[in-house]
């Protein structure tokens, strides 16, 4: 059959003319919702049922309406059915291919006892939920990385900072695990609003329900959500749960920042403390020697974006009553942008940590410099019965010898100690303080649960991977029902 190009509405009847070319444009969002025609295709065979089951559609109707829905949905995987121009949305262009398919007749059922409100506010609620699972899984891979890097960091101690200065020497692997957390973290925000937002509004109508004796607990099991929201006028209108996912993208967005920041720090020539692989890196069009951390540096700029995109989101809901209001298209953007950023962003940011190469000989020089076992000093004395009041000042006179000459804390004599100390330690007490003047000591002595000590990294290193096993049931999940039919492969 050739494609009829007729201009439809799923409006009109109390209207004298069709809308103006400049509303035409304005209300046209096919160029971003057409990726919702599967989940669409995927709603109309489940509503369609339950109009069978209604009485609605006889045996007959029921199976050729479902034949011309599978039509349908070949036709729009293969490309041959799109929207045109004249198409508002991607549920008016659906609606044009079904009856080009089924027939006005039979076609025009389809619409009863349902709203473009709440297929929209069901729509989107599938797709993030699909997409949430397929970015778990991407975080999955990274958080992998990460400890892959830390497992191969081993016993390599760094230096720890704190306002970007040198505060405590750590475990590289430790330093890598303070930024696993955080993406498991994010994961485990994923799966929890996946428990909210499993709630179908299909059956809602425009925001009142229906009265046709459609079944929406049925209609909800079909699309894959366990239960049905319970207010028909919050289910069209409420969007908290969208906002919410593009908090958590943002805040992904920003953990993954964070580690780019450092890697960026760490690559350059003044620190040195890790080499990019050169698939993994980019250089100048200028100047032959270079080789830019590019990905960090668009993932530390993107994370810019998915934030722009929750503002932008809650600026549109904070104004709005209840209940539908067409701003409410102004939804799907922000996280559609989010969703393609970050699909598109963690492989390749994963490719670059699995990939990078620490300099250790490098790590461990510097890891002691900066009188970054000061800390070690003042606990030393406090385990020597000196109040940590006057260990705290008793090290950082070290610290000012040692900087008035220039030196580092070990360069100090026994007799710079046993001065420094002698209102509180016997002379020949004092020169043990070289005990701890070791960053592998200061790192081993902090074994406390969570600290830096080797035995300690190992066991968080353990306990991420139990977490990642659970946290790959949610990434391998499903949350389509048997409505849903995958695309098919051209």
């Amino acid at each position: 059959m050739a494609e009829n190009t007729e201009h439809l509405a799923l409006w009109g009847g109390r209207f004298t003319s069709g809308p103006s070319p400049e509303l035409a444009r304005l209300s046209k969002s096919t160029q971003f919702d057409w990726r919702l025609a599967d989940d669409d295709i995927a709603g109309s065979r489940a509503h369609a049922r339950a109009l069978g089951r209604a009485g609605l559609l006889t045996d007959d109707e029921l199976s050729r309406m479902e034949a011309a829905l599978d039509e349908l949905q070949r036709r729009v995987d293969s490309g041959a059915f799109a929207p045109i121009e004249d198409d508002e949305d991607e549920a008016t262009a659906l609606e044009r291919g079904l009856l080009e398919i089924a027939g006005d007749e039979l076609g025009g059922k389809l619409r009863a006892g349902r709203s473009r409100n709440d297929q929209i506010a069901c729509l989107i609620r599938m797709w993030l939920r699909r997409h949430a699972r397929v970015i778990a899984g991407e975080l999955i891979g990274l958080v992998n990385a990460l400890i892959a890097q830390s497992e191969k960091a081993g016993h390599t101690v760094m230096p720890g900072r704190t306002h970007m200065q040198h505060a405590q020497p750590v475990l590289l692997a430790h330093q890598l695990m303070a930024h696993a957390w955080p993406l498991m973290r994010d994961i485990k925000r994923l799966i929890d609003w996946d428990k909210r937002i499993n709630a179908s509004p299909y059956g809602s109508g425009a925001l009142a329900g229906n009265t046709l004796g459609l079944d929406p607990e049925a209609v909800a099991h079909e699309l894959g959500f366990s239960k049905v929201t319970d207010n028909s006028i919050d289910g069209t209108a409420a969007r908290d749960l969208v906002a919410e996912f593009a908090f958590i993208a943002a805040m992904t967005g920003v953990d993954i920042s964070r580690l780019s920041e450092e890697i960026i720090i760490w690559n350059t020539q003044e620190f040195a403390f890790v080499k990019l692989d050169d698939a993994y890196s980019t250089g100048s069009s200028i100047m032959p020697q270079k080789k830019n951390p590019d990905i960090a540096e668009l993932a530390r700029g993107k994370s810019g974006r998915l934030i722009g995109d929750l503002t932008g989101l809650l600026a549109t809901l904070k104004g709005l009553p209840t209940a539908y209001a067409r701003d409410l298209q102004e939804d799907k953007e922000a996280v559609f942008d989010q969703v393609d950023t970050l699909e598109v962003l963690l492989p390749a940011f994963t490719g670059m940590v699995r990939t990078m190469h620490f300099d250790a000989d490098r790590l461990e020089a510097e890891a002691p410099t900066g009188f970054a076992l000061a800390t070690d000093i003042a606990e030393w004395l406090v385990k020597n019965g000196v109040p940590f009041r006057h260990a705290h000042e008793l090290s950082g006179a070290c610290v000012k010898i040692a900087e008035g000459r220039g030196q580092e804390l070990w360069d100090l004599t026994d007799a710079d100690f046993a001065d420094v100390f002698a209102d509180f330690l016997p002379a020949d007490k004092a020169p043990k303080v070289r005990e701890v003047l070791s960053s592998r000591g200061s790192v081993n002595s902090r074994n406390g649960k969570g600290g830096t000590a080797f035995g300690r990294v190992r066991e968080q290193i353990v306990d991420a991977k139990a977490e990642v096993e659970e946290l790959k049931l949610f990434a391998s999940s499903t949350s389509d029902g048997p409505a849903y039919k995958a695309p098919e492969t051209l």
